[in-house]
């Protein structure tokens, strides 16, 4: 697997982990960055493993499990370019508390242990962005909480429809593939049951199911 060991500070500047360091601290971290390609289904960092960086999404998408000792898995995050993961065991040295892998081909950057640490004691930019991040975890993981505790199966899916939608064209549009299989894992419902739902907010003209996307109406909002 190729690796590009020195990365541009253009690459980095359109990171907003990165975006508001100055341009003498982006060209420190250049040399101490990696830059490396991964295939679909593969596995960044598992669950248990020992912490020992940090990585950023350049392209491509990734999700975050955690499964059991029967297989179930649950899906509690989809990382898409521009966001990391990792930083928690880095902050706290605890191990990794979920597992990572890639749904289609991504590239990433990898900051080891020693250098993330240097860049947290040395640029309050750098460090309130990581802040910004676990914040940012913190309040999409009480937005699930909530809505497992407080909605019923429809709600979910529509919450998470309107969630992962795009504006194109003055329309909410999901454009990539969204298999039920995987609405079912993030909002902790059958496959089945996810079906169902789907079919009724078609028929009902909630969504407009196409080929390749996912047209959001304005009544969706209503389901929930």
């Amino acid at each position: 697997m190729n690796v590009t060991p020195v990365v541009s500070p253009l690459l980095l500047r359109s990171v907003p982990l990165f975006s508001l360091l100055p341009d003498a601290q982006l060209l420190l971290l250049t040399p101490v960055l990696l830059r490396k390609p991964y295939p679909k289904d593969s596995t960044i960092i598992a669950a248990g493993d020992s912490t020992d960086a940090l990585y950023i999404v350049i392209s491509g998408r990734l999700k975050v499990i955690m499964s059991d000792n029967e297989g179930r898995e649950v899906i509690l995050a989809i990382l898409n370019p521009g966001e990391f993961f990792g930083e928690m065991g880095l902050i706290d040295q605890a191990p990794r508390s979920a597992t990572v892998v890639t749904l289609e081909s991504c590239e990433l950057l990898t900051i080891t242990r020693t250098d993330f640490t240097k860049c947290l004691q040395k640029n309050f930019d750098f460090t309130m962005n990581v802040m910004r991040g676990l914040v940012k975890r913190l309040r999409e993981a009480d937005t699930k909480i909530g809505s497992l505790a407080l909605m019923d199966v429809c709600g979910r899916v529509a919450r998470l429809l309107m969630e992962m939608a795009e504006t194109i064209d003055g329309q909410k549009v999901i454009t990539r593939r969204l298999p039920k299989q995987q609405i079912a894992k993030m909002i902790g419902a059958s496959r089945e049951m996810v079906s169902r739902v789907m079919k009724d907010l078609e028929t009902n003209g909630h969504i407009e199911v196409r080929a390749r996307q996912i047209v959001l109406r304005d009544s969706l909002a209503l389901t929930k």
